[in-house]
């Protein structure tokens, strides 16, 4: 076999292999259908035991503050290491509703329901590196797991997390499909 050919089977092999590693974006729909609109903002949110926790205020399309987003941390009850953080989407204009990113009000096992989960872990419902995309009302919230890493590198317990989030009033998956034609 020449030189060229082994290099080409490398290359065609080493292809497949990385379309496979990326994660298919994973979807879902918040019990919450409404015709809000959002100001369209992106961020990264940098998390560590030091500083936990990351809010932010979201505006709707009158630039009125209306959501109020939250990541926090989540560990073993009784013990101050962090094994996850979850993220929440509250309506400040509804309060009674805990977290609108849930596809359901009720208990759920769907990992369609965990997507607000941010959890690293080998046993974790949504695939690490997948680009979560839930939509609310008549916006969308992207989340995405950029960089993590353990403390040691064999335990359970997170030392820091970079979140990349994105609200939008488009849908990114039909944005994904038109930029691959």
């Amino acid at each position: 076999m020449k030189f060229c050919q082994r290099v080409a089977i490398f290359l065609g092999i080493a292809m497949c292999s990385l379309a496979q590693s990326t994660p298919v974006p994973v979807y879902a729909e918040s019990f919450r259908q409404g015709s809000t609109r959002v100001i369209e903002e992106r961020f990264e949110a940098k998390l560590t035991p030091q500083d936990p926790t990351y809010r932010e205020r979201i505006k709707d399309s009158h630039w009125t503050d209306r959501y109020a987003l939250s990541i926090t941390p989540q560990g073993p009850e009784g013990d101050t290491e962090i094994t996850s953080w979850q993220v929440k989407l509250v309506d400040l204009h509804y309060t009674m509703y805990d977290n609108v990113l849930l596809t359901s009000q009720d208990p759920s096992s769907d990992p369609k329901d965990a997507l607000w989960r941010l959890n690293p872990s080998s046993f974790s419902q949504v695939p690490v590196a997948a680009k979560r995309i839930i939509r609310v009302d008549s916006f969308y919230v992207i989340l995405q797991i950029k960089a993590y890493h353990f403390t040691p590198p064999d335990s359970p317990y997170l030392d820091s997390m970079t979140v990349a989030v994105e609200f939008t009033n488009t849908d990114p998956r039909t944005t994904a499909e038109n930029s691959r034609k």
